[in-house]
């Protein structure tokens, strides 16, 4: 691991601690803490995510954003412990996901997980969506707070009718629920975003 502007020694004196979770070339804000394995310019801490979250104190963060970053990590449950651990009570984690029905998704081989609705759902608590998982026991100490499809698309031709789709398909649980079970294969959507809270 290695911290190259030394935020780890300064973590106290910073008014909001904010990570940007594989953050890689393009860190989303100037001000977020950029933590990936390969060496950017705008990676703050390089290192394997598991070490680097490992050497923050409890209850120090105050958000966490992901953008598609989870898909390609092997142990979700350990990740997302050690980030309820670090996040304060307050705080919130962002997750953005490729959808299991986008296209692009079988593209990279470095993909190695799939993501659906109820994906964290066997493992955070999840009161907002109404077909109910197993949880095989497992309890993280976080909840769903709010999950969010987003129809996007490279090819210009198919903004406006994916815009459309996002507008309906969003518009209650029910019809998120109803997308997933039954368009998901004729209307691909194109990425996911949970929030996850602290219990």
């Amino acid at each position: 691991m290695h911290d190259k502007r030394g935020i780890l020694a300064r973590l106290s004196s910073l008014d909001k601690v904010i990570l940007d979770l594989g953050s890689g070339r393009l860190k989303r804000q100037p001000n977020w803490i950029g933590i990936d394995m390969l060496d950017f310019d705008n990676v703050d801490i390089v290192g394997n995510v598991y070490e680097v979250i490992k050497s923050f104190p409890d209850n120090s963060v105050d958000e966490i954003h992901s953008f598609h970053f989870f898909e390609h990590i092997p142990d979700l449950l350990g990740l997302l412990i050690d980030l309820k651990r670090v996040l304060k009570q307050t705080g919130f984690i962002e997750i953005v996901v490729p959808h299991f029905s986008n296209a692009y998704y079988y593209s990279d081989y470095t993909h190695k997980n799939f993501f659906g609705l109820y994906s964290f759902s066997y493992m955070v608590k999840d009161e907002l969506l109404k077909r109910k998982v197993p949880d095989y026991n497992v309890n993280t100490g976080l909840q769903l707070s709010k999950v969010y499809l987003r129809f996007k698309s490279p090819l210009y031709i198919n903004r406006l009718p994916r815009k459309i789709w996002q507008l309906l398909f969003n518009s209650s649980t029910l019809m998120k629920e109803w997308y997933e079970d039954s368009w998901s294969r004729n209307f691909p959507c194109y990425e996911i975003q949970f929030i996850l809270t602290k219990l």
